[in-house]
C-alpha cells in the first residue's frame, strides 16, 4: 500500500479504502504476509504449486512420439502407439484423416497441422463421426477423442508396472513448467520488486551482473538502514565467487549442470567466506576440470586459506599445484600392493632431486611425455557440426577431422561438453545406434556417412552393486567360467559354466545371493554392506569351491590382480587379450573380482577403454572421452596416450575434452573454445595443430601451451 500526496489532496480525492490483508479492493487479488520463505522454492510457501519448485516438467514430446511421418497413425507412425491402442482408437485417427483429407490412410506428415494437433492432443470436446470400416458392423455414432498424448499420459500415471513406465519415458522430455515458466516460484513472489526487478530476475543475472545491480541500488536513508546488513552479506559472498573466477555463472544455475571445477570453486569460495583460522582443509584433486588459467586462481584461493593460519592438505597430480606447495609427500613406488610407502618428502625442489621418486623425475624433466615427431593427417574428410547453439554455444560451425587424435580445450564453462557430448555425441548416437538421447540444438551434422560407430568412454560406474566387477564388465568372467567347466572333475559332476556364476542358483552362496556381501537397509541413512557370514565373502558354496585349476578355485581367481592373472591365464588366448588391454591402460593392480562400487571414476573409464581395445575395431569408429586424465599420475597419462594413439592408428577418430597440457601437446588437432566461460564463451577461438594454437594470441590455451612446445619439441 502506498500513500502519496498531502492531506488536502487526499480530501479532494474523496474516501480511500485500505486493506489490512494485503488485498486489492478492485481486482480481489490478495498476498500472504511477506516473509523469506515466500521467496524460496524449497518451501511450500514459495514454490510453484504445479511444478513443486523444480521449474521443470516431464511430459511426452511430439518429436519423439512421431517415429515415421510417412505412415498413417494406425500403420505405425507413432512409436509408443502400440497395436492394442491403435486398434482401440483407430476409429478416431481414421475419422480425423477422413474429415480433413478424405482418406483414412493419409500419412501423418501429409495431414494438415490442425489434424495433427487433434490426433496428438485430442478433439477438445469436438464430436467425431466414426467412419464405416470394412468388416465392422454397427452405426456410425459420434464420439470424442482424448488425443494420443493425453491417453499416454493417463496410462503412464496409472500404470503400476515399472517396465511400462520405463518404456513410455523414452518418449518424454523435460520442459519448463507451464505455470511458472521455469522460475520455480509462485506468481505472487514475482510481483515483489526491488529497483524494478523480481527475485527470479536477479537470480538469472550472471554473478558479476548481480554484483553490479546490487551495488548500484538507490535506496532512501530509511531503506538503506534496513537493508544494510543483508546487502553487505550478499555482496561479500558475491565477491568471493568473483574472486575464484566464477563471474559468468548465474545464481540460479542448477547444480547438476556445473562442471567439476565450478563446483569445487564454489565450495572453496564458501570456505574463504567463512573466515575461519586453525582449520585443516583436505581437498582431493581440486584441479579436476580446471584450465591452467583457472588453476592459478585456485592456487591463490588455497594460499589465502593458509595465510589465515589454516592448514591445507591436497591430494593432487597436477605439476603446477605440486610446485606451489610448501611441503610434498610422494607415495609409491607403485600402485595397490606395490605402493603404500613414503618414497620421498620435502619441498618441491627436494622431491625433484630425489632419484627414487617417479614424481620427482617428471618434475625435474628426467622423465617426460614427448611431443610427437609428426602430426597425423588422418583420413580424408571430417565431421562438421553446423549451427551449434546449445547452452552458451554461439551458433558455431566446427570441423572434426577424421582419423586423428583431437583435443577440445577451453576455460571452464566455455562450452566444451555442450559441443562434444550434448551435441556431437548425442546426434551420432541417435543417428547410428537409435539412442533416445536428447540432442543439443544445432542445424545439421555433415559427414555421418564416413563413420559407423560412436562410443562415449565416460567416468560413470561400470556397475552400482557388488556383483559388477572388471571381470564381468570386460567379458573375462565368461572365459574363467568356461575354463572351470572344462575341468575333468567338473564334467564328472555334471557342472556347466553356469555352476561357476555367482548370478545363477546352484553354485553360488544362497546366503548372500552370490554378492559376497549382505545389504543392511538403514532407512533414513544410506544402505551399508557387511561380509556374508556364510561364505565369508567368497560368493560360492562349498561344492563349487572344491573345483581347482592350478591349485586355485574360481573365488581365488577372482581375487587375482590383473598382473597376476595375466601370467595365470596366459594359455587362454581370449582371456590373455582382455588382460593385456587392462595392463595397457595401467590397471595391473586392480583385482578381477573387485566390486565396481570401489572403483574411482578414472579407473572405471580405463576399464571401459580396455573393453573397447579388446574388440575388433572397424577403423570408422569415433571415441569420445571427457577428461580421461582425472586421477592419473604423469606416468599413467603417458600410458593412456599410447592407448589412445593405438586407437587412432587403427583409422579411428579420438575426441578428448581435456585441460592437461601433456595431452593437448600430443594431439594431432586442437579445437580451443572461449574466450571465457558462460555467456562470454561458446565461440571457436582457434583450431589447428598444437603449434598453430600456440601462435594465436587470443587463445588462452595457446599461451600456456607455447612454453611446452618450445622446450620439449
Amino acid at each position: 500500500v502506498r500513500w502519496s500526496g498531502s492531506s488536502t489532496e487526499d480530501s479532494e480525492q474523496g474516501e480511500q479504502t485500505f486493506s489490512r490483508k494485503f488485498a486489492c479492493n478492485d481486482c480481489g487479488v490478495s498476498y500472504p504476509e511477506l516473509s523469506p520463505r515466500m521467496f524460496s522454492f524449497n518451501s511450500t510457501h514459495g514454490a510453484c504449486p504445479q511444478g513443486n519448485g523444480v521449474g521443470r516438467a516431464r511430459s511426452f514430446d511430439p518429436d519423439t512420439i512421431v517415429a515415421d511421418g510417412s505412415l498413417a497413425v494406425h500403420a505405425g507412425a507413432l512409436a509408443p502407439w502400440g497395436k492394442r491402442l491403435a486398434d482401440k482408437y483407430g476409429w478416431a485417427t481414421r475419422s480425423i484423416a477422413i474429415s480433413y483429407c478424405g482418406d483414412p490412410d493419409t500419412p501423418f506428415a501429409g495431414l494438415p497441422e490442425q489434424a495433427r494437433e487433434e490426433i496428438l492432443w485430442g478433439s477438445h470436446g469436438k464430436r467425431l463421426e466414426v467412419p464405416r470400416i470394412r468388416g465392422v458392423r454397427g452405426p456410425r455414432v459420434p464420439r470424442s477423442f482424448g488425443g494420443v498424448i493425453p491417453i499416454l499420459t493417463k496410462r503412464y500415471r496409472e500404470s503400476e508396472s515399472d517396465w511400462v513406465r520405463g518404456e513410455l519415458e523414452k518418449y518424454m522430455s523435460d520442459s519448463s513448467c507451464p505455470a511458472c515458466s521455469g522460475r520455480r516460484l509462485r506468481p505472487e513472489s514475482g510481483h515483489v520488486l526491488v529497483s524494478g526487478k523480481a527475485i527470479h530476475e536477479v537470480a538469472a543475472l550472471p554473478i558479476d551482473g548481480a554484483y553490479e545491480f546490487l551495488s548500484a541500488l538507490k535506496l532512501t536513508k530509511r531503506e538503506r538502514e534496513i537493508a544494510k546488513l543483508v546487502l553487505r552479506e550478499i555482496l561479500e559472498r558475491l565477491e568471493f565467487l568473483l574472486g575464484v573466477g566464477l563471474s559468468y555463472l548465474s545464481l540460479d544455475r542448477p547444480a547438476a549442470t556445473l562442471s567439476g571445477g565450478e563446483g569445487q570453486r564454489i565450495r572453496l569460495a564458501t570456505q574463504i567466506g567463512a573466515g575461519l583460522s586453525g582449520v585443516l582443509y583436505v581437498l582431493d584433486e581440486p584441479s579436476i576440470g580446471l584450465h591452467q588459467r583457472d588453476n592459478a586462481r585456485l592456487l591463490k584461493s588455497l594460499r589465502e586459506l593458509t595465510d589465515r593460519g589454516n592448514s591445507v592438505l591436497v591430494v593432487e597430480h597436477d605439476a603446477e599445484t605440486i610446485c606451489a606447495a610448501d611441503y610434498v609427500i610422494d607415495m609409491g613406488p607403485g600402485a595397490a600392493a606395490n605402493g603404500g610407502r613414503v618414497v620421498a618428502e620435502g619441498t618441491p625442489a627436494e622431491i625433484a632431486a630425489h632419484a627414487d621418486s617417479l614424481t620427482g623425475r617428471f618434475l625435474s624433466g628426467a622423465e617426460r611425455i614427448e611431443v610427437p615427431a609428426e602430426r597425423r593427417n588422418g583420413a580424408n574428410g571430417c565431421l562438421r557440426v553446423v549451427g551449434a547453439s546449445h547452452n552458451n554455444l554461439k551458433n558455431i560451425d566446427v570441423e572434426f577431422p577424421l582419423g586423428r587424435f583431437i583435443c577440445v580445450t577451453g576455460v571452464s564453462g566455455s562450452g566444451k561438453s555442450s559441443l562434444v557430448v550434448d551435441t556431437l555425441y548425442a546426434a551420432l548416437a541417435c543417428e547410428l545406434h537409435g539412442a533416445g538421447t536428447e540432442i543439443g540444438t544445432h542445424r545439421e551434422i555433415l559427414g555421418l556417412d564416413r563413420i559407423d560407430k560412436v562410443i562415449d568412454v565416460d567416468q560413470s560406474p561400470i556397475g552400482r552393486t557388488p556383483r559388477s566387477n572388471p571381470a564381468t564388465y570386460t567379458g573375462l568372467f565368461t572365459d574363467i567360467r568356461d575354463l572351470f567347466a572344462m575341468l575333468p572333475e567338473s564334467r564328472m559332476r555334471g557342472y556347466t559354466a553356469g555352476r561357476f556364476s555367482f548370478n545363477v542358483e546352484g553354485g553360488r552362496c544362497e546366503g548372500c545371493g552370490g554378492d559376497g556381501m549382505k545389504r543392511i537397509e538403514m532407512h533414513f541413512l544410506p544402505d551399508i554392506y557387511v561380509v556374508c557370514d556364510i561364505c565369508q565373502g567368497r560368493r560360492y558354496n562349498r561344492e563349487t569351491l572344491e573345483l581347482r585349476y592350478k591349485g586355485l578355485n574360481v573365488a581365488d581367481v577372482l581375487e587375482l590382480t590383473v598382473a597376476e592373472a595375466l601370467d595365470f591365464l596366459s594359455p587362454i588366448p581370449s582371456a590373455k587379450r582382455k588382460l593385456e588391454t587392462l595392463h595397457s591402460v595401467g590397471l595391473d593392480y586392480i583385482h578381477l573380482g573387485q566390486s565396481a562400487t570401489t572403483l574411482s571414476g578414472g579407473e572405471a573409464q580405463r576399464i571401459k577403454l580396455a573393453r573397447e581395445l579388446s574388440k575388433r575395431a572397424t577403423g570408422r569408429t569415433v571415441y569420445i572421452l571427457d577428461e580421461p586424465t582425472t586421477g592419473l599420475h604423469f606416468a599413467d597419462i603417458r600410458r593412456l596416450l599410447e592407448v589412445l594413439c593405438r586407437l587412432r592408428d587403427g583409422g579411428n577418430t579420438v575426441i578428448v575434452i581435456e585441460h592437461q597440457l601433456d595431452v593437448v601437446k600430443t594431439a594431432d588437432w586442437v579445437i580451443d573454445l572461449g574466450p571465457d566461460g558462460g555467456a562470454a564463451g561458446g565461440e571457436v577461438v582457434a583450431s589447428g595443430s598444437p603449434e598453430a594454437i600456440a601462435r594465436i594470441e587470443a587463445s588462452c590455451t595457446g599461451r600456456f601451451l607455447a612454453p611446452l612446445l618450445s622446450t620439449t619439441g
